[in-house]
C-alpha cells in the first residue's frame, strides 16, 4: 500500500539516524542550555533560556545542536518558530522538561512546546513531563476546566526526526503533527493513566510522508490517531495498551473535509485495548473519504473491539441525530489478525447507507472469545474473504 517515495524516505532516515547516533558532527556549534542559565533543579524557570538556544541556533549557519543535560528543568509554554538559516537544528535532551505543576500557568496555549516551520529539525532523546494528573482530575471530576495543553507539536515543518523520546503524562494529546512532510517518530515512548481524558498519543491530520516505528503507546485515548489530509502514512513496531487502539478518525466533522489515504499499519500489538484498528466517522453528511489502508500482522490480547468499522459515530447525540455518514471508505485490507477479544463481537463493520464500505478485504484472521468462536456483524459492508477466516465474515 506505501508508495515507493515513503519506503524510500523511511530506509534514508534510518541510515541518517544511525549516523547521527553515534556523535554530534564535528562541524557543528552546541548551545549548553546550562551555559546559557537554564537551572536544571526543576524549580527555577529555565524557560528564556531555551529561547535563547533556538534563537542562536536558528540563526546559525552551520548545523547546531541545542544541548539539555541531565536534570530537570522547569519550562512554560515554548514556541520554536522557523523558518531559521539552516535547515538541521538538533536538539539533544538527556535530562527531563518539566511543565508547571500548576495547569493554568500555560496560558491557554495550545503546546506547551510547538516546533513551527522548522524544518529539517531533529529531536533526540529525553522525557517531556507534561504534568497533566491535575487538570485530569478536573475533568473526571465534572469541575469547568480547561481543554488542557498538548505536550509537542510539529507544525508546517518538513524532514522532521523525533528518536528516543518519553511523553509522560500530558494534560492533553501528546505529540500532534500538523500541515508536516516527511516526519520519522522512531523509539518513542508515550505513557498515560489509562483514564486520563483525551491524551491521545500520536495524532496525524494534514501530513505526508509520516513514518511511526518501534514505539510503546499507552495513554487514556487513542494510542494513534489519524485526522483528515493524512497521506502515505507508514506505522510499524508499534505496541499500543492501555488506550483506545490506533484509529483513522473521527472522519466526517465537517462537510468539507479532506480525505485519509495510502495508510499502511503493520507489526502492531494491542493489549487490554478498548479498540484495536478502528476507522470511525460521523454520521452526518461530508465529502471525507478512507481509501487504500492496510492493517497487516497484528496481534490482539484481550481487545474490546479488535476490528472496527463505525459510520455512525455521534458522541453525546449532538448534531448528527437521524443523519447519516457521507464518508466513503474503500478498499480497507485486513492479513494476518490474531489474537483474543473481549467482547463476543470481534469483527463489526457498521457502514453507512448512503455511503456503503466497499473493497473491504479479511485474509487470514483468528479472533476468539473466551476460547470460542467470535462474532462477526456487518451493516452495509461489501468485501472478499482469503484464506481462514474466524469469525466468520459476514461482508456480501
Amino acid at each position: 500500500m506505501a508508495n515507493p517515495t515513503t519506503i524510500l524516505f523511511t530506509s534514508l532516515f534510518l541510515a541518517s539516524l544511525h549516523q547521527s547516533s553515534q556523535s554530534i558532527p564535528t562541524n557543528s556549534t552546541t548551545y549548553d542550555v546550562v551555559e546559557l542559565g537554564a537551572n536544571p533543579n526543576g524549580e527555577i524557570e529555565s524557560t528564556n533560556s531555551m529561547l535563547r538556544a533556538w534563537s542562536l541556533a536558528c540563526a546559525s549557519t552551520t548545523p547546531p545542536t541545542i544541548y539539555v543535560p541531565r536534570g530537570r528543568f522547569l519550562l512554560k509554554s515554548l514556541h520554536f518558530k522557523g523558518p531559521c538559516n539552516n535547515t538541521a537544528v538538533t536538539l539533544r535532551i538527556d535530562g527531563t522538561l518539566v511543565a508547571p505543576p500548576d495547569y493554568a500557568a500555560t496560558g491557554g496555549a495550545a503546546y506547551w512546546l510547538l516546533f513551527e516551520g522548522a524544518h529539517g529539525v531533529s529531536i533526540r532523546g529525553g522525557v517531556l513531563d507534561g504534568r497533566g494528573s491535575a487538570l485530569w482530575a478536573c475533568k473526571m471530576n465534572g469541575e469547568k476546566c480547561p481543554d488542557g495543553t498538548t505536550t509537542l507539536g510539529i507544525s508546517n515543518s518538513k524532514n522532521v526526526t523525533i528518536s528516543g523520546l518519553t511523553s509522560l503524562n500530558s494534560q492533553m494529546f501528546h505529540i500532534v503533527i500538523n500541515g508536516c512532510k516527511n516526519v520519522m517518530l522512531q523509539g518513542v515512548t508515550i505513557l498515560a493513566s489509562e483514564n486520563s481524558p483525551n491524551t491521545d498519543g500520536i495524532h496525524v491530520q494534514l501530513s505526508t510522508g509520516v513514518t511511526i516505528l518501534n514505539s510503546k503507546i499507552g495513554t487514556g485515548d487513542d494510542c494513534i490517531s489519524i485526522g483528515p489530509g493524512a497521506t502515505g502514512l507508514w506505522i510499524e513496531g508499534v505496541g499500543c495498551g492501555p488506550g483506545h487502539g490506533i484509529s483513522i478518525g473521527s472522519l466526517g466533522k465537517d462537510f468539507e473535509e479532506e480525505g485519509v489515504e495510502n495508510v499502511t499499519v503493520k507489526r502492531v500489538t494491542f493489549t487490554n485495548t478498548q479498540n484495536g484498528v478502528r476507522i470511525k466517522a460521523w454520521g452526518r453528511p461530508s465529502k471525507g473519504f478512507a481509501k487504500d489502508v492496510l492493517f497487516q500482522h497484528a496481534i490482539m490480547s484481550n481487545v474490546q473491539n479488535p476490528i472496527v468499522i463505525d459510520q455512525n459515530y455521534c458522541p453525546s447525540n449532538k448534531n448528527c441525530p437521524g443523519q447519516v455518514s457521507g464518508v466513503k471508505i474503500s478498499n480497507v485490507s485486513y492479513r494476518d489478525v490474531q489474537g483474543t477479544s473481549a467482547t463476543k463481537v470481534a469483527v463489526k463493520f457498521d457502514c453507512s447507507e448512503t455511503s456503503p464500505c466497499h473493497a473491504i478485504k479479511l485474509e487470514n484472521v483468528n479472533l476468539s472469545y473466551k476460547h470460542q468462536p467470535a462474532q462477526a456483524i456487518c451493516s452495509n459492508a461489501a468485501g472478499t474473504v482469503a484464506g481462514v477466516v474466524e469469525p466468520s465474515s459476514c461482508l456480501f
